[in-house]
């Protein structure tokens, strides 16, 4: 089919570009930290302020050049300002349902809660440390785990040399709390 008869609408099909967002469970509240809220919001006005209006001046100028069906600015820059767009709403609609726990307030500092490193020991010997954030505040490389993990579940409540019970695909697996810390408060704005 030739493209001149395809339409082209905001959305499209992109799905494939897509990164899998992680969803908060029906009923719960989308827990943050401050420090996740504050980048997201910034990458929120990043996109907002910034990146969209360079991408919106760049389509302009490719639409001006006349024929855009074999235009390559204009229909890179049309789906790039669709992916910003999407990002834009993923953004705002996190931020409007988060609830920001600040835990650096936690009274009870030897017991888990949202926002606790948790240094903990597994059956083998291995140590590991974890801070449990929100779902969108997830990176494996730095050891931030979702509070609705499995680890982070098994975790929750428990107490510094308590014994709880991690279910893994393998059965289950005892894991003992060997530390909990709270970050200092946060004086970022």
């Amino acid at each position: 089919m030739n493209k001149a008869f395809v339409k082209e609408s905001s959305e499209e099909s992109d799905d494939d570009l897509d990164v899998a967002q992680p969803e908060v469970p029906a009923g719960a509240k989308n827990y943050i930290t401050p420090a996740g809220y504050r980048r997201m919001r910034d990458e929120l006005l990043h996109l907002i302020d910034e990146e969209r209006p360079e991408v919106v001046k760049l389509v302009s100028w490719a639409a001006s050049n006349g024929d855009r069906s074999e235009n390559g600015d204009y229909i890179y820059g049309k789906r790039r300002l669709r992916e910003i767009d999407r990002r834009i709403r993923f953004l705002t609609k996190r931020l409007d349902l988060a609830e920001i726990v600040d835990s650096s307030r936690q009274e009870s500092v030897d017991q888990v809660f949202f926002g606790a490193t948790v240094h903990y020991g597994t059956a083998d010997g291995e140590e590991h440390a974890i801070t449990i954030v929100g779902v969108d505040e997830v990176d494996l490389d730095r050891g931030h785990v979702s509070w609705i993990s499995p680890v982070a579940r098994a975790l929750l409540k428990a107490r510094i040399g308590d014994q709880v019970t991690l279910y893994t695909p393998a059965g289950p697996e005892p894991i003992d709390v060997l530390d909990v810390s709270y970050p200092p408060p946060d004086t970022g704005a």
